[in-house]
């Protein structure tokens, strides 16, 4: 996770590119730091001093503008920073091997330069931070089951907060053969129910689990005992890279043979939309703190519910 000081002077970075003016005394006054202690800092934490920095990410952002924009050269020097059109040319040649002018005829997409941080200018305005630590497809997939199960529980303590008249009243919107005739109840009830199935149909079971409890603490109760189970029931074959071993499913007619692999994507999919009805019963109901259940921050750790962010339109 990047320190809370450097991403602090990282958005003061970010936030002056529209102030190439800027000095390095006004950049470490803004930090509140001497100057000194500033380029210490900052030279330490990206590898580079917080002038050559800076004027990197100004170019990339000149080189962008000259491929996707119609300014002048010479505007787009003096937006980077440079008193003359001779200096910025020097500079950008210096850098890109090629003068502005020829490098806008070209047909480049990615204007990055060399850079031992790996933070670089990210259009229209801000910059593109690496990772701080390396993820695989086995983490992402680990989290986003990781967060099924969260939301899940989410959903099933809410349920104390309506009627049993809500908890059973149809669901407009089903679809034929995922639930039909879908209620809050029913739906709860089929998420807590997969993992349950799943966990006996791994175990060899030949018949499906009886029937649980489906009032709230009931479907707490049996997604508390589930949940771990059905976790480390995927996880560890995934983790061990057994993804593809399969097992039969005796509780089918006939037995039918699956992946582990298979059965997360099965459950994580299907999941999603009973996921979506129960968030929207709830909502209805008047209950409507889980957004649209969105697994973007939970499994990236950065942004907001994609549902409720307002897109520029083109046009």
């Amino acid at each position: 996770m990047v320190d809370d000081r450097l991403r602090g002077i990282l958005d003061l970075v970010e936030g002056s590119l529209d102030e190439p003016e800027l000095s390095g005394e006004d950049l470490a006054g803004r930090a509140y730091l001497s100057r000194f202690h500033f380029d210490r800092l900052v030279a330490a934490a990206v590898g580079e001093p917080p002038g050559a920095f800076r004027r990197r990410l100004l170019l990339e952002r000149a080189a962008h503008r000259l491929v996707t924009g119609g300014d002048a050269v010479t505007d787009i020097a003096f937006v980077t920073g440079y008193g003359s059109l001779e200096a910025f040319t020097r500079a950008f040649a210096r850098a890109y091997g090629t003068t502005p002018s020829a490098y806008r005829r070209g047909d480049r997409t990615d204007h990055t330069l060399p850079a031992p941080s790996g933070i670089h200018f990210h259009p229209p305005g801000g910059l593109r931070l690496p990772a701080t630590q390396r993820s695989t497809t086995m983490d992402v997939l680990v989290r986003m089951l990781d967060h099924h199960l969260f939301l899940v529980g989410e959903i099933v303590d809410r349920l104390d907060g309506v009627t049993d008249e809500v908890l059973d009243r149809p669901i407009e919107l089903s679809v034929e053969g995922i639930d039909r005739d879908p209620t809050l109840r029913s739906v709860a009830d089929r998420l807590v129910g997969q993992l349950e199935m799943w966990v006996a149909a791994v175990g060899g079971a030949t018949a499906m689990p009886p029937q649980g409890a489906t009032d709230p603490a009931g479907l707490r109760r049996r997604l508390d005992d589930v949940g771990p189970r059905f976790r480390t029931l995927v996880v560890t074959p995934l983790q061990e890279g057994r993804g593809d071993e399969t097992f039969v499913d005796a509780v089918c007619d006939p037995p039918e043979t699956f992946t582990f692999g298979g059965m997360l994507a099965h459950v994580l999919t299907f999941s999603a939309f009973r996921r979506t009805l129960a968030i929207g019963a709830l909502e209805t109901a008047g209950i409507d703190d889980l957004g649209a259940g969105d697994p973007m921050q939970f499994v990236g750790g950065h942004g907001a519910d994609a549902a409720t962010i307002t897109r520029n339109r083109a046009g």
